[in-house]
């Protein structure tokens, strides 16, 4: 029997601020030890460690050149940053109390997902939580992304893959919760910045499509910058 879960809500959910979920989160005890698998640029490492309910973060990248960029931070004294990925996780048995992957998960290659559940309930200890946080496939600013970057089936394998591991008993469901998220973009090159020229996805968009990207972003343009709510859930396991 298949866990009731869902991939999307018809109506994306309240306008929220996703640390107010995090400051929710039912720790078994506190300071705890974090894994954030996927940390890119450490933006949300930085609200884990702002929380004050951790006392060690291991935060994970397999972008070297991300990973590199990361290295040079000194301001996160309780923060080791690692070269890694979800489906090999370099930390010991039982080690971490709770996982969290910020729009991360649907970049571990398909084929491995059911290897990276595997290793999230290795490394956590009885009881530790997994917090994932996904966008949903949906919405204008999604229309924007689709136009170079269509993630749909790699979204949906994701869920997939997390449905499975409740399913095989590696996890409970603790709760799902559906939210929009605001973004904003100062202009197209903010966007272009910030979203086609990252380091862990190598887009290439011919002139013709880089324009055609243009007008859909700028049709979203007022005059203080392009504004938009992106749809997200976050499925909240726990070590069974």
């Amino acid at each position: 029997m298949m866990t009731p879960m869902r991939l999307r809500d018809a109506d994306g959910g309240p306008v929220l601020d996703e640390r107010v979920l995090l400051d929710a989160l039912p720790l078994a005890s506190t300071p705890a030890r974090a894994l954030e698998l996927g940390c890119g640029t450490a933006r949300q490492t930085r609200l884990l460690a702002a929380g004050g309910r951790f006392s060690s973060i291991l935060a994970l990248e397999v972008d070297r050149r991300q990973h590199e960029k990361n290295l040079g931070i000194d301001d996160l004294p309780g923060v080791q940053f690692a070269l890694g990925g979800a489906q090999e996780i370099p930390a010991p048995d039982a080690s971490v109390d709770a996982v969290f992957l910020f729009k991360s998960l649907h970049h571990v290659p398909v084929d491995l997902l059911g290897q990276a559940f595997e290793e999230m309930h290795r490394v956590l200890a009885p009881g530790g939580l997994v917090y994932v946080s996904e966008p949903v496939f949906g919405g204008d600013y999604n229309e924007i992304l689709r136009l170079f970057h269509d993630e749909e089936r790699v979204r949906e394998a994701a869920f997939e893959a997390t449905r499975k591991a409740v399913d095989a008993g590696l996890f409970e469901l603790v709760s799902q919760t559906f939210f929009l998220s605001p973004v904003r973009y100062k202009s197209f090159a903010d966007f272009e910045q910030k979203v086609i020229q990252v380091t862990h996805t190598e887009h290439r968009l011919s002139p013709e499509l880089l324009e055609r990207v243009r007008a859909k972003f700028e049709s979203h343009l007022g005059e203080d910058g392009a504004r938009f709510l992106a749809p997200f859930r976050v499925d909240l396991l726990r070590k069974a």
